[in-house]
């Protein structure tokens, strides 16, 4: 067994009962450890993870995580309402959910589960099939923490919710586990922005896993800011089932962390549900971020729309997968797919992977994928207007990442997100 593992198997030895047991979750908790160490951290070119190299990881050894404290000033522009986690902890003081409208619960896992009802906590004990899903399994077993969002049917929520994660220095390497819910009841609407953020520097291990339900008609924006610490570990896993007429919007800004793993799956499981997905990587210094796409076309008339951008510079590694599954009866499917790439060094790396799997007949479907340059055209024309061409070329970029976050649908929030990558891409090491 590697030291990653065996570190890991400790940790869920030293969970209390009262929380390893609770909402009788036991069994689930340790099927999904040994499923775990049964199959061990992928090595060499394996299956999903043949570009993201995790030898040197899985050497490591993690404690648990016991909190630290952060200043405030570090979420002074995360709005209210927020759930704040610091390590794997609920922060109290930093968070507020004060004076939440009427139609949403909005709670920490980590008050809910010693005493839950085995049907509150029913997405904890979801088992993960595949043998790599070593991170997705040990946040089964070991997740106590997490955010709980639901909403009622019908219920218009116009105040984003603003879930953060903080990673802050300790003694030693400590590992947490998040995990969240996102419910919607038919015809309801949220907003909900996550935050990966670094207290200072350290090289924890952080897994999180989101489950998302959509009832017919209901529509989730969903943004995630990561801005985690150069030499973080991030396994993020979103999986999203959509009933008919459905609409996940959702933008992933991959800025930080030494390691970032990002698989986003979507199942379109009802009538003229909908996807929009967009995002922006940075892969600087020598960074590697990896995301995989996998939206799986259940029913008639559904639709995706895919726009991803990513950049890599310095010694960067980035890796992106998409995969669209239009299944056999899912006629009138619409799915798009576009991954643009821009490579700033000799020295970087950019692996994309884009895979239509087609079994219905009479859909519309094109993907694409590209690795380039900045365009030397747009280059000259901008320094012929009297810009210099270190600002030319950083302008031309700026524009290039930014085109991701349209897939939000929401002006002021991806403004917002914009200021944030406009800022990471000035202090970038390219």
């Amino acid at each position: 067994m590697s030291a990653l593992l065996d570190s890991f198997q400790q940790r869920f030895a030293e969970l209390p009962e009262a929380l390893r047991d609770a909402g009788g979750l036991a069994e689930a908790r340790t099927a999904a450890l040994a499923a775990a160490i049964a199959d061990g951290v992928p090595a060499g070119r394996a299956g999903s993870w043949r570009y993201t190299n995790l030898r040197a990881l899985s050497a490591r050894s993690y404690r648990a995580a016991a909190g630290a404290a952060v200043d405030a000033a570090l979420i002074a522009d995360v709005p209210r309402p927020r759930m704040v986690f610091v390590n794997g902890w609920l922060d109290s003081a930093l968070s507020d959910l004060s004076a939440l409208p009427s139609g949403l619960e909005f709670v920490p896992l980590g008050r809910v589960l010693p005493q839950a009802h085995a049907r509150d906590v029913v997405h904890l004990g979801r088992r993960f099939a595949a043998a790599d899903d070593v991170f997705a399994r040990l946040n089964a077993a070991l997740a106590v923490e997490g955010a709980l969002i639901r909403v009622e049917a019908d219920a218009r929520i116009e105040t984003p919710l603003h879930v953060v994660s903080i990673g802050a220095p300790e003694g030693a390497d400590a590992a947490w586990h998040l995990r969240h819910l996102i419910d919607l009841g038919a015809n309801a609407s949220l907003t909900v922005v996550e935050h990966v953020l670094a207290g200072d520097a350290h090289s924890h291990l952080e897994t999180a896993v989101t489950q998302v339900h959509l009832k017919p008609g209901a529509e989730l924006r969903h943004a995630r800011l990561q801005n985690a610490a150069h030499g973080t570990q991030l396994f993020a896993r979103v999986d999203a089932a959509l009933s008919a007429g459905a609409l996940y919007r959702r933008v992933d800004l991959d800025l930080g962390a030494g390691l970032s793993r990002l698989e986003l799956n979507a199942a379109l499981q009802g009538e003229a549900a909908s996807v929009i997905s967009g995002g922006a990587q940075l892969a600087d210094g020598r960074r590697a971020l990896d995301s995989r796409l996998q939206i799986d076309h259940v029913a008639r008339n559904t639709s995706c729309d895919l726009r991803w951008r990513g950049l890599a510079g310095a010694r960067g590694k980035l890796s992106f997968f998409g995969g669209i599954h239009i299944r056999a009866g899912a006629d009138g499917t619409d799915a798009a797919l576009s991954d643009r790439n821009l490579l700033l060094s000799d020295q970087a790396e950019i692996n994309t992977q884009p895979v239509l799997v087609i079994d219905a007949d009479e859909v519309k479907a094109a993907h694409g994928a590209t690795v380039g340059e900045l365009d030397a055209g747009s280059v000259f024309y901008l320094r012929s207007r009297g810009l210099p061409e270190a600002e030319a070329r950083a302008l031309l970029t700026r524009a290039f990442l930014i085109e991701a976050l349209d897939a939000l649908g929401h002006a002021e929030l991806a403004e917002a997100l914009g200021a944030v990558l406009i800022a990471r891409l000035d202090g970038a090491a390219l």
